[in-house]
């Protein structure tokens, strides 16, 4: 039992002693090499912080109130929370609104929708485009007892009825006004309102207003309310060609004759529509990998078949009132970045942000390390100059100034020399060197104590 014991013991001190001897001997190397230690870590430093960061673990996006902004932000926000990343709904008026707080750049948003049309401005500075993620129509819809489509040119003729237009600062009261111009009427006429888009639709299912201007997504609820409700009509813009020629951002899109209720057979004849695109904007310092999020989230909740789109058709760059990102370029010509595909969205950002920052430093870093024994070797040659100077030095004295009565102090301080040499990194990292360096001061000491050069004061 003793001997089992005594092994044990024998074994834990020659793990002791090895790792005693492992960590004296790093320390050694460290006091050694210290300087390139310095230099790599000074290298990494300075990669670091040239490096973009981890990205934020918290975005804030604008969106709308009601409308589909609200409802479009909502997917985004739980396909953001399944990647961990919580994306904040901030609610606003409208894409006017939305486009202020990216132009800010004291605004702490970093992403919004906005409608084509509305983009165009003197200082887009720091704004950036994702792409176009939706198709956002121009509706108009009327109380199918206050106006006749037949005996008018609809889009025109019905801003002559009590309609609203929309908030002042949204939207679609900036597409509404620029649509009267197109057409020569005052947008300051006083049957052309200005309510909140919810308030307008509870006010023509009421009675109380002739007709609604909106522009918003197919899965809007205010949309959705007005088409099912049997007393409303939607107007047809039978000039939309037109307006597509005139205003570039707009794209013509139609409804079916019975597109919205075969059942009911409603509509009961095509119409055609104009449409805007939602756009997904952001500022231009959001992290590039939040971007790849981004796009990531429209390639999934947008790039489904929707009613005016086919599958594939979003995302993408329609609206080039904003300049498209350097990320999002890369994305549309490469498409999801490989590793994405197949790790979680915190692994596939950290591994490419850890391979972009550690590639360069071991490019920098492998001639360093590989100098280290060179270094080493060296700094023990470099010892061995100094000793050999010091021995030329006495050499030349003694030669000048030879005392026989000092013999013994001459050899001592050969002696000392000699010790150091010994004790010296030198021996261990320039043997050769060392031996030479000992011959030499063994020849020094042997002719001093043979006087065979040194003649001195007593010769």
């Amino acid at each position: 039992m003793a001997s089992f014991k005594e092994d044990i013991y024998e074994h834990i001190s020659a793990v002791y002693q090895t790792a005693a001897d492992e960590i004296k001997s790093g320390l050694s190397l460290l006091k050694e090499v210290w300087p390139l230690i310095f230099l790599l870590l000074f290298a990494l430093g300075v990669l670091i912080w040239f490096a973009k960061p981890a990205p934020p673990n918290k975005v804030l996006m604008a969106t709308g109130i009601g409308g589909s902004y609200k409802v479009l932000g909502e997917k985004y926000r739980t396909y953001f929370e399944k990647k961990g990343i919580e994306l904040k709904l901030v609610e606003t008026r409208g894409s006017n609104e939305n486009l202020q707080h990216l132009i800010d750049r004291k605004d702490p948003i970093q992403a919004a929708f906005v409608q084509g049309g509305m983009i165009a401005s003197d200082n887009l500075s720091g704004v950036q485009s994702l792409g176009s993620v939706d198709y956002e129509p121009v509706w108009i819809f009327y109380r199918k007892n206050v106006f006749n489509e037949s005996r008018h040119i609809s889009d025109r003729d019905i801003a002559k009825l009590r309609i609203n237009l929309g908030q002042l600062g949204s939207g679609t009261r900036a597409q509404a006004v620029r649509l009267l111009q197109l057409n020569q009427l005052n947008p300051t006429a006083p049957n052309l309102l200005s309510m909140s888009n919810a308030d307008a639709v509870k006010a023509i299912e009421q009675g109380e207003i002739d007709a609604v201007f909106l522009v918003d997504g197919y899965d809007s609820p205010n949309v959705q309310k007005l088409i099912q409700n049997p007393d409303i009509r939607l107007v047809t813009f039978s000039r939309a060609d037109a307006y597509t020629r005139l205003l570039p951002y707009f794209e013509e899109v139609s409804v079916p004759m019975g597109g919205f209720d075969l059942g009911r057979n409603s509509p009961d004849h095509l119409i055609q529509l104009i449409s805007t695109t939602t756009n997904l904007l952001i500022d231009d310092r959001l992290h590039p990998a939040i971007q790849v999020l981004f796009l990531e989230a429209a390639r999934e909740i947008n790039g489904a078949k929707s009613y005016f789109s086919k599958t594939g058709e979003f995302p993408a760059y329609l609206n080039t009132e904003a300049p498209l990102s350097e990320e999002a370029k890369f994305y549309y010509e490469k498409g999801t970045p490989t590793l994405m595909k197949y790790l979680p969205f915190w692994l596939a950002e950290f591994l490419e942000r850890m391979f972009f920052l550690l590639l360069p430093f071991a490019a920098f870093a492998y001639p360093i390390i590989k100098s280290i024994p060179t270094y080493r070797t060296n700094l023990a040659k470099k010892q061995i100059n100094s000793i050999y100077k010091e021995l030329d030095a006495f050499e030349q004295n003694t030669i000048q100034l030879f005392d026989p009565n000092r013999r013994g102090e001459y050899i001592e301080v050969l002696n000392a020399m000699e010790r150091r040499v010994l004790s010296s990194k030198a021996a261990k990292f320039a043997t050769a060197d060392c031996y030479s360096l000992r011959s030499n001061i063994e020849f020094i000491r042997n002719a001093l104590e043979k006087q065979l050069i040194y003649k001195g004061r007593a010769g």
